[in-house]
């Protein structure tokens, strides 16, 4: 029962971080972990467990959320879930061990072109012609990165289309909750078919990401974009740390 409780508190506020800045996978894997399912597993139960929730805010969310200009949200959709298959059946098939080595670099890349996206994301238009199919190429590799680990593959989001030229936080954060959910889409159906999910555990926190997911947008949406922003900087480069000392010390 006390494993139960765990889960319904931690899906709460993981719903909850992922409507306001994404990350809440990093609660919710170790949380599965430390109730006794397998790492792989619970991976795949922890992506089942967030969609839901990431459904739930992007359902508050929906009047900020906007396309690019001049590219299809459609287009960015359908690479959005095509990758998170690819990613998906990359987890089911290939060994993650090497690729978590690698997460923390990437976090790391994530933070500081959030942080910085703006000024870098000018500086980098000037040098170069940033196109729709580079911005439609660079969507579907979010979505295998989503589909494969999925960690703050949100924050990956909102810091990639900083440095494409899009601006206003609180449409990049209501993009962020619909596009995530899309990403973990595909790998959700193939997770469930491949029987790598743990069900009591998971629907005990799906429950709970749905109330934090929708909740956690509608404060989300009360919040100052200046203090938004200000937070999800913080949130990332805290993760980002912790991830460093959990991978190499």
């Amino acid at each position: 029962m006390e494993n139960y409780i765990l889960l319904f508190l931690i899906g709460l506020i993981a719903g909850a971080l992922n409507a306001a800045a994404g990350g809440g996978s990093f609660i919710t894997f170790p949380a599965f972990i430390y109730v006794g399912i397998p790492p792989i597993q619970a991976n795949a139960s922890s992506t089942v467990a967030l969609f839901p929730g990431s459904l739930a805010s992007a359902w508050k969310f929906k009047e900020y959320i906007q396309p690019f200009p001049t590219i299809s949200i459609i287009a960015m959709l359908i690479l959005t879930l095509l990758g998170g298959c690819t990613g998906g059946l990359l987890l089911l098939y290939t060994p993650s061990a090497g690729f978590s080595l690698v997460v923390p670099w990437l976090l790391l890349v994530g933070s500081l072109a959030f942080a910085f996206g703006k000024q870098t994301g000018s500086w980098l238009r000037k040098k170069i012609r940033i196109g729709p199919g580079i911005v439609l190429g660079a969507q579907f590799l979010l979505g295998v990165y989503g589909g494969y680990f999925g960690g703050a593959v949100g924050i990956m989001m909102m810091a990639v289309w900083s440095l494409f030229g899009l601006s206003d936080i609180k449409v990049i954060n209501a993009n962020k909750t619909l596009f995530t959910g899309i990403a973990n889409a595909a790998a959700v159906i193939l997770f469930i078919s491949a029987g790598k999910v743990y069900w009591p555990e998971t629907t005990t926190m799906m429950a709970a990401t749905i109330l934090g997911g929708y909740f956690g947008a509608h404060f989300t949406k009360k919040i100052d974009p200046v203090q938004l922003r200000t937070g999800i900087i913080f949130f990332n480069f805290l993760i980002t740390t912790v991830f460093f000392i959990k991978t190499y010390f």
